[in-house]
């Protein structure tokens, strides 16, 4: 059973796909065209954002935005020890420091109480990360960042479709990102992605920034070299194509969502208080699940056991960011952030994708159980 498949759902939408690509290749565009501005619109509208910018991944998302929310040389951003690396590496990328803090004891969000303590005098950002299946804690991080004056960015690209208080993930500070990696709750065929915002300022830095720091009308303009370049800014704009696919999957987002969240509870009535099984996700008014992610005892031997009978799975993370030989220069040590620490211990993502059936479930449940009864072969 593969991780993540959408053979089938792309067969489903392919007549709606087919549509948009042929009026891609006819518009005679195939990046940062129409297309791609289609799409921006549907977004924002589906989000509430009031600016979507289509970007060519979600890293590049969170270099762009950090960079159109003000970060300056130097700047630290308190970040989560336990994410994908991208939710550090971008503040780096985009010429920032990051500062670890720890995950809350009993879940995956950054911990309101570590960010305060992490604050230091070239602190002037904080980026909540939403991971798996729920948002971090959203009202701590923003009283937080009000008593000590930093600016909010979400690494919200797992996040679409979460929404608290009935606003979505992403629009809380600057803004957010989403990213529409194939594996996403929203998912491409290749790399994509997008900054949400609701301010006119981050949205036209951002906006410039994706293409060559060129501000003006760009969007569908070819080949748009004629405008001026106010700032140095990169090469990440959004493929049509990708664009055209995302469109005709967007229609079928909460139908999607509402089949992953399905799929959820089955695993969890099964799962729930399985001897070994340390934690199972708790669904919540803001879920949608991305992934499905359990902690479990031996954690590695499952995943292998797993393997052998054809359920491929993924460590949802191997190592805490704090520990990655990339960050070495910040000098953290094993034990700096034990909540982090412990999550990459236990952590392991089963599969969870629209295309599975209930029996698909079921199955890898039965492998689980027959592995803590004794099955280790």
């Amino acid at each position: 059973m593969s991780f993540f498949t959408q053979s089938t759902t792309f067969e489903q939408v392919w007549p709606v796909t087919r549509r948009h690509i042929v009026e891609v290749i006819e518009n005679g565009k195939y990046s940062h065209g129409r297309k791609v501005a289609e799409f921006e619109a549907a977004l924002a509208a589906y989000t509430g954002a009031g600016f979507v910018i289509g970007v060519n991944s979600g890293t590049d998302a969170l270099v762009l935005l950090l960079r159109a929310a003000g970060l300056r040389p130097g700047d630290e951003v308190v970040v989560p020890a336990f994410s994908f690396g991208a939710s550090a590496t971008s503040v780096v990328l985009a010429g920032g420091r990051p500062v670890f803090a720890d995950i809350e004891p009993d879940g995956y969000g950054i911990d309101p109480a570590a960010v305060d303590a992490a604050v230091g005098e070239r602190t002037r950002f904080v980026m909540p990360t939403h991971l798996f299946s729920g948002l971090a804690d959203l009202d701590g991080v923003l009283r937080v960042a009000r008593e000590r004056g930093l600016i909010v960015v979400e690494d919200s690209a797992e996040a679409i479709g979460m929404r608290h208080d009935g606003k979505h993930a992403g629009l809380f500070g600057a803004g957010g990102v989403l990213s529409f990696f194939p594996t996403k709750t929203l998912g491409a065929v290749g790399d994509a992605g997008a900054v949400l915002t609701d301010d006119p300022g981050v949205a036209e830095i951002a906006d410039a920034l994706r293409h060559h720091g060129r501000f003006g009308a760009t969007i569908g303009d070819f080949p748009a070299i004629a405008t001026t370049t106010g700032l140095a800014g990169f090469n990440s704009k959004m493929d049509d194509i990708q664009a055209a696919v995302l469109l005709a999957k967007l229609d079928r987002l909460d139908g999607d969502i509402a089949r992953r969240a399905s799929l959820a509870t089955r695993y969890t009535e099964a799962l729930a208080g399985l001897p070994g099984v340390r934690k199972v996700p708790v669904s919540r008014s803001d879920s949608v699940f991305y992934v499905y992610v359990v902690e479990v005892d031996s954690r590695d031997d499952l995943a292998e056991y797993l393997s052998a009978h054809g359920v491929q799975t993924e460590v949802y993370y191997p190592a805490p960011l704090h520990l990655q030989p990339c960050f070495a220069e910040l000098g953290h040590r094993e034990g700096d952030f034990p909540n982090a620490e412990n999550a990459c211990r236990h952590t392991l993502a089963l599969p969870l994708y629209p295309d599975m059936s209930d029996g698909d479930v079921d199955e890898v449940c039965g492998l689980i159980r027959a592995f803590y009864r004794g099955a280790r072969t």
